[in-house]
């Protein structure tokens, strides 16, 4: 099967690299899904999105991601989130707290921590 590479960076951190087969992202026009092959694209992360990789070990690597951007080239996907978070690296029970918070934004922070936790599980 085609690989490519992927890179998924935060402003703080790079949070994954190396080669996959499929990308998922949620961006403002919709869910997307990349191949290896796919055509250049850029495009805006939604706030409380979920990243999803399928690497060339058949892992599957799940992150929740705060706003940025996804780039697709000829070789590769980046993802360049303003923040994000892997799925074994979220607090279950401090994102559940956070879901009945008066912040919208700290609630679909929550909310997507949540989705990508439960995915990897």
């Amino acid at each position: 099967m085609a690989e490519m590479s992927v890179e998924l960076v935060a402003v703080e951190r790079r949070l994954w690299s190396g080669t996959a087969t499929f990308v998922v992202a949620q961006t403002t026009e919709g869910e997307i899904g990349i191949m290896a092959g796919h055509e250049p694209v850029l495009g805006q992360l939604v706030e409380g999105g979920v990243v999803k990789v399928t690497t060339t070990d058949g892992e599957t690597v799940y992150a929740a991601v705060h706003g940025g951007f996804l780039s697709v080239t000829g070789t590769g996907v980046s993802i360049l989130a303003e923040s994000a978070e892997l799925s074994d690296e979220i607090d279950v029970e401090a994102a559940k707290a956070a879901l009945t918070g008066d912040d919208e934004t700290e609630r679909a922070r929550a909310s997507a921590q949540l989705r990508a936790a439960n995915q990897s599980a």
